[in-house]
């Protein structure tokens, strides 16, 4: 299982994950839907993009002609939480995971996973398609 999976259920108490090592690749085809496989424009270089206030990364995937056409991303949005008011910690209040592949038609395949719980621990995940990629 990909880190990027685990950030929203695993982030309370533990160190932070990152998407993939500082020079390594992602796994772009891991959610990739196997009737999907032969249908998207296959990346040859990555950019990672890193935010230092929140816990959040993108990553994005360019073809030979320097066009996106994966993009993954994560955010933790968190809340400051007690249970006895009078230590205080963080918590996840909310997280996304987004991964899009772009197809040979120009259209965006999309998986986005979003938690859906106060305590961060349940998730809905869904795929649409797009005409433009995710921003």
């Amino acid at each position: 299982m990909n880190s990027l999976n685990r950030v929203g259920r695993e982030y309370q108490g533990q160190e932070r994950r990152r998407c993939h090592g500082a020079d390594e690749a992602p796994n772009w085809r891991a959610l990739l839907p196997k009737d999907w496989a032969g249908r998207v424009v296959e990346p040859i270089g990555f950019k990672r993009f890193r935010d230092y206030e929140i816990l959040s990364e993108r990553v994005l995937g360019y073809e030979d002609e320097d066009l996106p056409c994966y993009c993954e991303h994560y955010f933790v949005l968190t809340d400051i939480r007690s249970d006895d008011d009078e230590s205080y910690y963080l918590a996840p209040s909310y997280w996304e995971h987004l991964v899009s592949w772009k197809l040979i038609d120009g259209r965006w395949l999309i998986h986005r996973r979003i938690s859906c719980s106060d305590d961060c621990q349940q998730h809905q995940s869904f795929f649409t398609f797009a005409e433009e990629m995710p921003r």
